[in-house]
């Protein structure tokens, strides 16, 4: 499905993902709760969409990924999937096209420039299980809930596999997808899925103080960063230091750093020119 046809699917007083910009952070609500915000083809293409417009928005400078209702993300839309086993070559080429288009939004998430915090209220399964450990930090309610339950029904999860076994321990990670059993949020704080467990009631409260803050800082610093982190993790250890060496050099060079220092002597807050 294109964006054209996403857009077909939202109307105006009810987009697939709302936006609200503010202060630098852009809010993406996944707004199809009775579906239980599932990623289906249009999802999947109005996050993409989103994702690219925000990665090219200087107005924006961090995104936080919340959702409406009860569900963050049951993940894809299995009545979509199913019906194209009667395809001539039983789904071989949409599922090809389906899981192409849903690897590209999750790595865009991790290239995006700004960084991407996931607000997580109700249950996050499969691909939105996925979505949360794609994102860069994740915020939890108290209430919410983690699964990989493909292996219920027949269908190991092996994409939400990539994200989750780079987020926390092994063992951790071949549990959920052996078992297919929830987690509460507290037991995927302590295996490093999510940052912050928070009362329901004050989950967007917190989620927003903590993307100020990250808004508050130097852009142009924090898309560097971020590259350079999710670029050294793959590295031998010689290479990362060659190339964490390299990134602090262009880093250096920045206005901004030499803003934040001056800043810093001066006992000021600095004014950052994002460059």
């Amino acid at each position: 499905m294109s964006q054209a046809a996403a857009l077909k699917e939202s109307s105006a007083d009810r987009p697939l993902v709302a936006r609200a910009l503010d202060d630098g952070v852009l809010r993406l609500v996944l707004n199809r709760p009775e579906r239980r915000n599932s990623l289906s083809e249009a999802m999947i293409a109005a996050l993409q969409s989103e994702l690219d417009r925000a990665g090219q928005d200087p107005a924006v400078r961090v995104v936080v990924v919340a959702a409406e209702g009860p569900a963050f993300s049951a993940g894809h839309d299995l009545k979509e999937v199913i019906a194209h086993r009667s395809d001539a070559d039983g789904g071989q080429a949409y599922f090809a096209w389906l899981m192409d288009q849903c690897a590209r939004m999750m790595q865009s998430v991790v290239a995006c420039p700004k960084p991407v915090i996931a607000e997580v209220s109700g249950i996050a399964t499969a691909a939105g299980c996925q979505l949360v450990a794609s994102c860069d930090l994740a915020v939890a309610a108290d209430t919410a809930r983690f699964a990989t339950p493909g292996v219920n029904i027949g269908l190991f999860c092996s994409t939400p596999m990539i994200p989750l076994s780079r987020n926390v321990a092994p063992k951790h990670a071949m549990e959920m997808l052996l078992t297919g059993d929830f987690i509460n949020a507290d037991h995927a704080f302590r295996i490093g899925l999510v940052n912050r467990v928070v009362p329901a009631e004050s989950l967007t409260e917190e989620t927003m103080a903590l993307a100020r803050k990250i808004a508050s800082k130097s852009a142009a610093t924090i898309g560097l960063g971020k590259q350079a982190f999710y670029r050294q993790r793959t590295m031998p250890l010689d290479e990362a230091y060659a190339y964490g060496s390299a990134v602090m050099i262009e880093n250096m060079r920045l206005d901004d750093a030499e803003e934040g220092i001056c800043a810093f002597i001066d006992k000021r807050q600095p004014n950052w020119r994002d460059r």
